[in-house]
């Protein structure tokens, strides 16, 4: 691999930082420690810092030359409402919150960049350094925008990068077009009448409703959608009652649906809605269906996609990035940003698991597993590809 050997050097403190991070870690919109931390190493760096924007949002401006061109480098800050399994020393210190998917890597590669690029400035131009709340379900990409990302900081392109198991250590991926998939959710009240369950008759069963409603909606996906588009459709939460001798008055069911054309969103919410409320009105009960479109899809502009897969292999070799990665059904507000500036969404292998302390489960370790842990050779890989994009993009 063709590492900066300047990164290689200040890997320990880079990565001193991240399990800083790591055991520190804090919720959508209120990364307040991790913001603070990130806003006070820019400034050391001598880099300009902005915050406020999104909330906990830091954005770091270095300029340099007499270009005019602009560029912007994306890291998430946020982490998962999950309880830590690991157990070495850099653990989550919070109960129930972990860095389960990674950020505090992302925040650590995109500083190391920063630092390097600040100590150097081996470009002509601008490069905003986004460090970006709420990614995990919280749109933070969307409210940065909203309180004027672009505006303030203008970006002839932006570029956004996650760590992803199963990937080697030193193996990049990305796509032309549709990376990921359009993230939505789904609630359905199914309201009955509530009676003693030893007599059920007297009343309108809601459970018995939903699970008629469940079965209903799984045929959406396999019979009323084409063969050829994707999407999943996942019951996720079902819950009624207090009491075993008791039918309830009501039973929830919730979950997701991922596709890659709004289309087919349509309609699965347009099916999902019929088959709610006619299946509820058949035997007695309604039907409430409520439908949130939370992220749009995540959509590569192709030029700016290769143009990332050729920095990506003249680090680590072009047998070692996949330029046509098969899309995901995850989704990721990165979106946001792709649809107000063309760039493109990479994802960087973090390896099979071994670099995880053994008795937490095998294997890779995917995302938003309480065994989960960003992989620290990550560190210099991502933070070298960050500073060749920048380096080729505003080019003296």
């Amino acid at each position: 691999m063709n590492l900066i050997d300047r990164i290689v050097q200040f890997r320990a403190e880079i990565q001193a930082i991240r399990r800083d991070l790591h055991a520190h870690p804090e919720l959508a919109y209120e990364e307040h420690h991790t913001s603070d931390k990130v806003a006070e190493l820019l400034a050391r760096w001598g880099i300009e810092v902005q915050r406020g924007l999104g909330g906990t949002g830091v954005v770091g401006v270095l300029r340099n030359g007499t270009g005019t061109r602009s560029i912007g480098l994306r890291a998430d800050m946020d982490a998962l409402p999950i309880e830590e399994a690991n157990r070495f020393g850099h653990a989550s210190k919070h109960g129930g919150r972990m860095h389960a998917c990674g950020h505090d890597g992302h925040t650590a590669m995109l500083l190391a960049a920063a630092k390097y690029l600040a100590e150097t400035r081996p470009f002509d131009g601008t490069v905003n350094l986004i460090f970006q709340p709420a990614e995990e379900g919280g749109a933070g990409a969307q409210k940065m925008i909203d309180d004027g990302l672009f505006d303030r900081f203008p970006c002839d392109a932006v570029f956004g990068m996650h760590n992803w198991p199963g990937y080697e250590v030193g193996q990049f991926a990305t796509t032309p077009g549709p990376m990921m998939a359009s993230g939505n959710r789904f609630e359905i009240t199914v309201t009955g009448r509530g009676a003693h369950a030893a007599m059920p008759h007297l009343g309108v069963d809601p459970v018995f409703v939903a699970v008629q409603i469940v079965q209903g909606l799984q045929g959406i996906v396999t019979r009323n959608m084409k063969p050829i588009d994707s999407a999943v459709l996942s019951i996720t939460i079902i819950k009624a009652g207090d009491a075993v001798n008791v039918v309830p008055d009501t039973a929830l069911i919730s979950g997701g649906v991922r596709t890659f054309d709004p289309a087919v969103t349509g309609l699965i919410e347009e099916r999902m809605r019929r088959i709610a409320q006619l299946t509820a009105e058949a035997h007695g009960a309604s039907a409430h269906v409520t439908f949130e479109r939370y992220y749009p899809v995540t959509v590569n502009d192709p030029a700016q996609a290769a143009f990332a897969a050729a920095v990506a292999a003249d680090i680590v070799g072009a047998e070692n990035v996949f330029d046509r990665c098969e899309p995901t059904m995850g989704s990721e507000d990165f979106s946001y940003m792709l649809l107000a500036r063309p760039g493109a969404y990479v994802q960087i292998g973090n390896g099979d698991g071994s670099h995880r302390l053994a008795g937490h489960g095998e294997g890779p370790c995917m995302l938003h597993n309480p065994s989960f842990d960003f992989n620290d050779e990550l560190i210099p890989i991502g933070a070298t590809f960050w500073v060749r994009l920048v380096e080729k993009f505003l080019a003296r």
